[in-house]
């Protein structure tokens, strides 16, 4: 297939690239000419070490290279070109105006498709005499690197081209999925699960920043945590995101942006292309995941008595039994027993209120961390500084003779850190599916490749287990009052038919005859 990419930044340089290696032929234009023969160098290069590597022949890469045609215009003609994608600057004046010239330039059966992250399709075509031939081809970057695509129709866009594109797409060897045309899409828009909550943790000064990301990383084992993150792609894009989605989404109250990144973008803290975002980055500066922690000091002989729903106080006597910690069976704590609550969507203090504990030695501890190598203890405003260093200590015994866990100290809030993080990641998804933005297959692939994390969502959300998910997301709704921790209806039908969040289920489609 004959492909015109307009655009030779970084987006466009690696579509040409994934384009050519397929064995397709790229007229590759930019509005600078000189940045065609950068970016033609640049696809030249990146074959180049795709051999060293040995990912393709030499004589695959140099074939790849001949296919890549430097174009003088973006409108010049071309009676063969079938698809034109383009990776232009994000602004929907610049991008329809593009289309229309293209539209006089191409024949009537070229494709043409947009790789905008942000801008509605629909508005795009509307600009065009036939708005049905255009369609959002969302790329991510690194493109060769990044292997799924989201293929978006707009509202008027022809049925026949997502099937097209979504071939072409599978045929290269990356994935694609289609998505309705909505604000960010599926991926920028299930992202938006984990950043907002862990920057409404740091509004709440439950955890530092190093403390969540060490949580997100440890217990939930995402590769990176939240706040590396968004000093990897940049604060001033991801605040620009979260507000866009937010924005696009009426103000929903589950995207809701912080107002912790205003400031933070106006002062240029915008991560490791500024020097300085959330963390600092410098040759002589350690590396978040290399941030030291705190020694442990406490007694870790203190007695303890574990106290809580059964299922999650079993697990954490279980565990503290193979440490060889001291643990009390009576009905109440003796007077210098420590007691541990693990929390599944409520705080230590409503336990210490409801049951009459002593306050100043209750704290209360995740159960999603006791599986992990790190511990989640929660302090009140009454803790006891002796009976948190004490707790700490003992929740760090090793178990047999494997490495001893690490703990980490937050303060008191509804379902601890990890829990809150996982609700609103699995919360997200869930309202994705549920608009029918995206099937729950691919919403659950998409977010799998494109961000990075263990589980597609949905899939996350079985394993922990629908009512169990259901569970917590009702007592993070009850204990805050905050409508951000609403239970979608997608996860509370399926905890309460027994259905996995993961299937779509039967719909009036399925029964009504065409």
């Amino acid at each position: 297939m004959r492909i015109r990419i307009v655009g030779a930044g970084v987006m466009g340089r690696g579509i040409a690239q994934w384009a050519a290696a397929a064995g397709h032929t790229v007229e590759l234009c930019d509005a600078r000419k000189e940045a065609v023969a950068e970016a033609a160098d640049f696809v030249r290069t990146m074959l180049e070490r795709a051999v060293r590597k040995g990912r393709m022949t030499a004589e695959a890469a140099a074939s790849a290279v001949e296919r890549v045609i430097p174009l003088a215009a973006p409108t010049a003609p071309g009676e063969e070109v079938r698809l034109v994608i383009e990776a232009v600057r994000e602004d929907l004046a610049t991008k329809t105006e593009l289309f229309r010239q293209l539209e006089v330039a191409l024949p009537a059966q070229t494709v043409f498709a947009t790789n905008t992250s942000s801008l509605p399709v629909t508005q795009i075509a509307a600009g065009l005499a036939d708005p049905s031939r255009l369609a959002g081809l969302h790329f991510f970057n690194p493109v060769p690197l990044m292997k799924v695509v989201e293929v978006v129709p707009g509202a008027l866009t022809r049925s026949d081209i997502a099937p097209a594109l979504v071939e072409l797409v599978q045929d290269t060897g990356h994935t694609a999925v289609v998505v309705a045309d909505t604000p960010g899409f599926l991926v920028n828009h299930a992202g938006r699960g984990l950043v907002t909550e862990a920057l409404a943790l740091l509004e709440e000064s439950v955890s530092d920043v190093a403390g969540i990301d060490r949580v997100a990383r440890d217990v939930l084992g995402l590769r990176m945590g939240p706040f590396e993150l968004m000093d990897l792609t940049g604060l001033d894009v991801t605040a620009a995101v979260i507000d866009s989605i937010w924005h696009g989404f009426r103000h929903s109250d589950r995207l809701r942006p912080s107002f912790l990144t205003p400031n933070r973008v106006a002062a240029g803290l915008h991560g490791r292309k500024t020097g300085r975002g959330f963390y600092a980055y410098g040759p002589q500066v350690p590396a978040p995941t290399a941030l030291a922690e705190a020694p442990v000091t406490g007694d870790a002989g203190r007695p303890v008595l574990v106290h809580g729903e059964a299922e999650h106080a079993d697990a954490l006597r279980h565990a503290l039994a193979r440490s060889g910690a001291s643990l009390e069976t009576g009905p109440g704590p003796s007077d210098r027993a420590l007691v541990l609550v693990p929390t599944w969507g409520t705080t230590v203090a409503s336990a210490v209120a409801a049951d009459g504990l002593p306050a100043e030695r209750t704290l209360g501890v995740d159960p999603l961390s006791l599986a992990t190598g790190r511990r989640v203890l929660a302090l009140t405003p009454a803790s006891e500084p002796a009976a948190v260093r004490d707790a700490r200590a003992v929740l760090a015994r090793a178990e047999g003779t494997g490495e001893p866990p690490r703990v980490s100290i937050v303060r008191d809030t509804a379902g601890s850190v990890a829990q809150r993080l996982l609700a609103s990641i699995v919360g997200v998804a869930a309202s994705i599916a549920e608009r029918s933005i995206a099937t729950p297959d691919a919403v659950d692939t998409a977010v799998t490749a494109g961000l990075g994390y263990p589980f597609g969502p949905l899939a996350w959300g079985d394993r922990i287990g629908g009512r169990r998910l259901l569970t917590l997301q009702e007592e993070l709704h009850r204990s805050t009052g905050d409508p951000r921790y609403r239970p979608t209806r997608w996860v509370t039908e399926r905890a309460q038919l027994g259905l996995p969040l993961t299937e779509t289920g039967t719909s009036p489609a399925d029964v009504v005859d065409a």
